[in-house]
């Protein structure tokens, strides 16, 4: 059984928005940090937002500040991420993570996530 299980990808046009989705099982949300990552073809991954179990807290990469906005659903166990004014530079495949949970979060380090779902495509194009 996957742990965790991203939705809502598509095509979208320049300016548009898209809710991405992560359905947690197993973990616990007030237990484990959620990230959210991304990576396009032949580019390394990049942290987008994370949210911190203990103290609720996000944090964003600067190149989507005011534009995505990460939330927990604790009812569902699901997280999402609100994406606008969306980019084609924002194109590429969304994954979420988990670590052990504490009341900060940073994306710096993807390798400190021990659980990954297997992705959804975003792809920003007119």
């Amino acid at each position: 059984q996957s742990l965790l299980v991203e939705s809502g990808g598509g095509l979208v046009q320049p300016g548009g928005s898209l809710r991405l989705s992560c359905a947690v099982s197993t973990l616990t949300l007030d237990r484990n940090n959620i990230g959210w990552f991304r990576q396009a073809p032949g580019k390394v991954r990049e942290g987008v937002s994370c949210i911190a179990s203990e103290s609720g807290r996000p944090h964003y990469a600067d190149s989507v500040k005011g534009r995505f906005t990460i939330s927990i659903d604790n009812a569902k166990n699901t997280i999402y991420l609100q994406m606008n004014n969306l980019k084609p530079e924002d194109t590429a495949k969304y994954y979420c993570a988990a670590q052990r949970g504490s009341d900060y979060c940073s994306t710096e380090k993807f390798y400190e996530y021990d659980y990954w779902g297997q992705g959804t495509q975003v792809t920003v194009s007119s």
